[in-house]
């Protein structure tokens, strides 16, 4: 046995009933594989042309500064526009939201100044007046004229109904 184990076995015999182990890989360092370095960067090679053509390729030209800039103004006006829209569009929610809500309350007031008007009128009373000083007395039965009418629920009537 090594001594290392020999070491770890004494330590673990004064500490109880499970045993605690430790690995040991031994001493030394271990060497990471590194990827083997590029040759000489090829920037020798690249021709005049191409330099050339990316060199233009970072120029702004001022057709394109013109073209930019109209870009700009134009998404610069189309937000100021949607942000006008927005807050007009605000403006009628909250003025529909008014109204509605006086909506409410007007049929609110107008119910009860019908219901108010309904229980004020007594109808023995209309019928009291109607007969006693006004003279008006129920249909006899000669006067009443039935008919069937299958088309609607009312009756409109244009002239006299012809006797018999």
């Amino acid at each position: 046995m090594s001594r290392a184990e020999n070491q770890m076995r004494q330590q673990n015999e004064g500490r109880g009933r499970y045993p605690v182990s430790t690995y040991v890989d031994g001493n030394t360092i271990r060497k990471l594989q590194t990827e083997p370095r590029q040759q000489k960067r090829q920037n020798s090679r690249t021709s005049s042309a191409t330099r050339k053509n990316r060199e233009r390729a970072l120029q702004m030209n001022f057709s394109y500064v013109l073209f930019l800039t109209v870009a700009a103004v134009v998404t610069v006006m189309v937000c100021i526009n949607y942000l006008k829209l927005q807050s007009e569009s605000t403006a009628l929610q909250k003025e529909v939201t008014s109204l509605s809500t006086q909506l409410s309350e007007l049929k609110l007031e107008n119910d009860s100044k019908y219901n108010r008007i309904i229980s004020s009128v007594d109808l023995e009373e209309v019928k009291d007046v109607a007969m006693n000083e006004l003279g008006m007395v129920y249909a006899s039965e000669s006067q009443i004229k039935t008919y069937d009418s299958a088309e609607s629920d009312y009756v409109k009537q244009y002239r006299e109904i012809p006797a018999e």
